[in-house]
């Protein structure tokens, strides 16, 4: 190699197909020889190249994000009104302004979510040290001091400390779901692969963060720090932009509008009165505060954080824990969950699923490692004695075979290769006991599987003096070391035609394939030898093996269908498992998928077109999941995303709901999601879901009780300045006791209101709908019409009947609560009636702070304090009669008004 080969600073050249190089130029590239690099090599590298470490970033302080929570247009408005109120040093004004204000921030700072720690997560999955080799001696040495070139030496249990191209290997196999989303350990070469191959394929190399579950190796470094896959993810991670939630840009949008509209509606009241009514400046200077803080919905940004709490604790409850509080909104709006398939659809248990005998065809119940299940065959549940042949093939995968199963804190745990693990579940299912079949037929040599020969073999001795040797292995392998086939009746003729229409036939439907073969040898015969087992076995079975859907996730799709939501597969595993898994879910088009490679020869406008029409993605790479992600947010979906790998952790970051694993899945994975679930099943997905359209529901009931409040105060305000009055029925002060109050009371009892009936059967609310639709529109103007009708109304009265102002004020502003605890049970309801049982006393919430409520208000009325701090007087038994009389006129008003709506649309 040249100079022109290298980068200027001496590093090889970029993006390096290593995979398709062969050990000679591999060394020719990093420089380096069979004894590994010089300490003095090593040091210098470490120089250029930097620590084999990924950069961190800068958590946010919680001073930024306690500041963060005053960036809020309404937060400037309630300040802004604070400051004139001091300029004109009305101080008990400002100062239930300014403790408004602080409530809101506090409530909003504590209830924000973690800062991110994906990156941080991904760094902590780097192995802390390696066994290297340098100077040609064997030393262990941190990770962190890795450099390309270095000569690597991995045992099973090691975790890959760097980026590896193999040079040696022997039964090395390694688990790389964090990366592939592949299923199983991964058996290791050396030779290279086409340069076209997608990482999943690369058997040649290892990677940073993966698990050597077998064997031994040896590799040399090519990549260390961020320029290994891994820290490549992690930039990803780190360049991924995170989206607000539809809820929070719908707000944003509300809260704008909202104040245009108050501070337009304010100047003309100010000009009105100065201009028109002839009103001092000073007048309508609190005036101005009086309408802006009798518009403002005050307790609205507390009562959605509550209300988005409580989700929190109700979906905990149902093993979904929620990182970050809008998320829980959000599940109402999802269109689309994209999951990963490995450990999330299905177990990440393999599970013998069938079995090929000469005779036929059988088929496994159960999944996973639960020894519980049996045979059946064409749907006819096989009771004992089972068929020969059948327990023969049972007791040769038992034999040949290292793993061993056990039973811990109720789960079923398998020490061993995953492959291994579930042939001894099937034999178990099919009657046998392992550890008994072991004592019978004790075990005397064996040829371990490798690569190169594809097989396992197991000498056995008998206490009557007989010998077997059992053979596990590929299926071609096998057929070409056998000469005969068992029977129930015998052994036969070899059929190869059979033998292999039905290794397609498994294959076709996403499973692999073992086959298990036996032959009898002199009882005297104690080592096992290549040349004794080549060419005369007896072929016994075909196990088609597969990591199955897990039973409830088939019924949780069902359900995510008939809710309207749309659930796609992405996984990095054979497009052919990725099919056979979505046919066994009922996936929409479960038979079409597309592979990493066919999305990389698609542009963006192509595979946009195709979404609609492919529910599985295969053999997918993290930038295409993130693309995949990212596409279907530009079409207005709102997209919930599932994994449990590192390589799952852009597109997690990315979703609009990125939902990791709790029990399997990575620290990346959990730390770039909202949501976690405790019990990895995706059916918890759609028990979030529907508590997400709950929340969504209840948040909308919220500000349809809360808003028609504000509207129906600033109205009284404006016509008492249109009418030229000389004193406002309600001062600013009062105006927040009510807003506030109400919130933590009436408001407040609405975020534990139970699902809406059939929740879960109607399609999600549409992304880009607004927070204030033409029913929330009408049905606001409606509700403040009446409020400020009935309030002005009794105000007057009061006044005309020779009350004092503090007593006319007291009228007016226990008349706004009564209206609000009447319109409270409109509320539980948008359209349904409530002039019944359960919309009346079906919520002891409801009940309790109506009783709160009452109890409060008589003390704001009565008790010296309050009067002074309010300028409020008492009022007696005859003036609560004509208070309660007006306020109940909103309940039956908008249940006429909805009983009208409900008959047009039947209409």
């Amino acid at each position: 190699m040249d100079g022109s080969d290298r980068q200027p600073n001496g590093l090889p050249p970029v993006r390096v197909p290593w995979h398709a190089l062969d050990m000679g130029r591999v060394q020719q590239l990093l420089d380096c020889g069979p004894d590994g690099l010089s300490d003095l090599q090593a040091q210098e590298r470490l120089t250029r190249f930097g620590p084999n470490q990924l950069p961190e970033a800068r958590p946010v302080s919680a001073f930024v994000r306690f500041l963060r929570q005053f960036h809020n247009v309404l937060i400037y408005v309630l300040l802004a009104a604070a400051g004139m109120t001091a300029a004109l040093e009305h101080w008990i004004d400002t100062g239930v302004i300014v403790a408004v204000v602080l409530i809101n921030v506090i409530i909003g700072f504590l209830q924000e979510g973690k800062a991110e720690d994906a990156l941080r997560a991904i760094r902590n999955m780097l192995s802390p040290q390696a066994m290297v080799l340098r100077d040609g001696r064997r030393t262990v040495i941190e990770a962190r001091d890795l450099v390309p070139g270095d000569l690597v030496l991995l045992q099973s249990g090691d975790k890959v400390p760097a980026d590896l191209r193999l040079l040696s290997g022997r039964e090395l196999r390694l688990q790389e779901a964090v990366l592939t989303g592949e299923s199983v350990a991964v058996s290791k070469t050396i030779e290279p692969r086409p340069e076209e191959t997608v990482l999943a394929d690369r058997r040649c190399m290892a990677y940073s963060g993966t698990l050597v579950t077998a064997g031994q190796g040896a590799g040399l470094v090519i990549a260390t720090g961020k320029e290994t896959e891994i820290g490549r993810i992690s930039a990803l991670v780190a360049r991924v932009e995170q989206l607000t939630t539809p809820l929070l840009r719908q707000m944003a949008q509300f809260g704008r509008w909202l104040t245009a509209g108050i501070l337009a509606i304010t100047m003309f009241t100010f000009l009105f009165g100065v201009l028109v009514q002839g009103y001092s400046a000073v007048q309508m200077f609190l005036a101005g505060v009086g309408l802006a803080v009798a518009a403002i919905p005050e307790g609205l940004p507390a009562i959605m954080t509550i209300t988005l709490a409580i989700g929190v604790q109700r979906m905990a409850k149902r093993n979904a824990i929620i990182r970050r509080l809008p998320a829980v909104e959000t599940l109402g709006a999802v269109t689309t969950i994209c999951s990963d398939k490995t450990g999330t659809l299905t177990c990440n248990e393999m599970t013998v699923r069938g079995l090929v005998t000469a005779d036929g065809r059988f088929e496994t119940s159960g999944t996973g490692y639960d020894p519980h299940g049996g045979f059946h065959a064409d749907g006819t549940e096989l009771l004992a004695p089972l068929d020969f042949a059948l327990i023969q093939a049972a007791e040769a995968a038992c034999l040949c075979n290292d793993a061993s199963l056990e039973q811990k804190d109720g789960d079923w745990r398998v020490n061993g290769d995953p492959m291994e693990g579930a042939l001894l579940v099937a034999g178990i299912k099919a009657g046998l006991e392992p550890d008994l079949l072991a004592r019978q037929y004790p075990r005397t040599d064996l040829i371990p599987f490798e690569s190169e020969h594809r097989f396992m073999a197991t000498l056995h001795h008998s206490h009557a003096g007989e010998a077997f040797v059992f053979v596990k292995g590929a299926p071609e392998r096998l057929l070409e070391m056998c000469r005969t086939q068992r029977t129930r009746d015998g052994d036969g003729l070899l059929d190869r035609d059979y033998w292999s229409r039905m290794t397609e036939t498994l294959a076709d439907s996403g499973q692999r394939v073992l086959a298990v073969a036996v032959q009898e040898v002199p009882g005297d015969r104690l080592e096992l030898e290549f040349d004794d087992i080549d060419g005369d076995l007896v072929m016994l079975a075909l196990f088609g093996l597969i990591d199955p859907p897990r039973e409830e996730a088939v019924t949780a799709v069902g359900t995510c269908r008939g809710a309207g939501i749309r659930v796609k597969m992405i996984t990095g595993d054979h497009a052919l498992t990725a099919r056979a898994i979505a046919r066994q879910l009922d996936l929409a088009h479960a038979d079409g998928a597309l592979t990493g490679a066919e999305l990389d020869d698609l542009d963006d406008e192509e595979l946009s077109a195709r979404l609609s029409q492919v529910d599985v993605f295969a053999r997918v790479s993290p930038e295409h999941k993130l693309r995949l992600v990212s596409l279907m947010q530009g079409q207005g979906g709102i997209v919930a995303m599932t994994g449990d790998g590192v390589n799952d952790a852009p597109a997690l970051k990315r979703a609009d709901v990125g939902v990791a694993m709790g029990r399997n899945g990575t620290e990346a994975a959990k730390d770039a999601a909202e949501m976690v679930l405790a019990d990895d099943n995706f059916a918890s997905i759609s028990h979030a879901v529907e508590e997400g359209r709950t929340v969504d529901d209840n948040i909308k009931k919220s500000i349809l009780f809360i808003l028609p409040t504000n509207g129906g105060e600033a109205l009284t305000i404006l016509a008492a300045v249109l009418f030229g009055f000389a004193d406002l029925p309600l001062t600013p002060v009062q105006i927040l006791w009510v807003n506030m109050i109400t919130a933590v009371t009436l408001a407040l009892a609405l975020a534990f209101e139970p699902p809406e009936p059939h929740v879960m059967a109607r399609p999600p609310r549409e992304p880009d709908e607004p927070i204030l639709t033409r029913l929330f529109i009408w049905r606001i103007t409606y509700v403040s019409l009446i409020l400020v009708t009935g309030v002005f109304g009794l105000y007057l009265w009061e006044t005309a009947q020779g009350a004092s102002l503090a007593e006319a004020r007291t009228v007016a502003v226990n008349t706004l609560i009564l209206f609000e605890i009447f319109y409270l049970f409109n509320s539980r309801s948008i359209i349904g009636p409530v002039l019944n049982r359960r919309g009346l006393l079906g919520s002891p919430v409801a009940l309790y702070a109506v009783g709160l409520l009452i109890i409060i208000q008589i003390g704001f009325t009565y008790l010296g304090f309050m009067q002074t701090l309010f300028g409020v007087a008492a009022i007696g038994p005859e003036t609560w009669l004509r208070i309660v009389l007006v306020a109940s006129s909103v309940l039956f008003l908008v249940e006429l008004e909805k009983a009208l709506r409900r008959k047009s649309s039947r209409g």
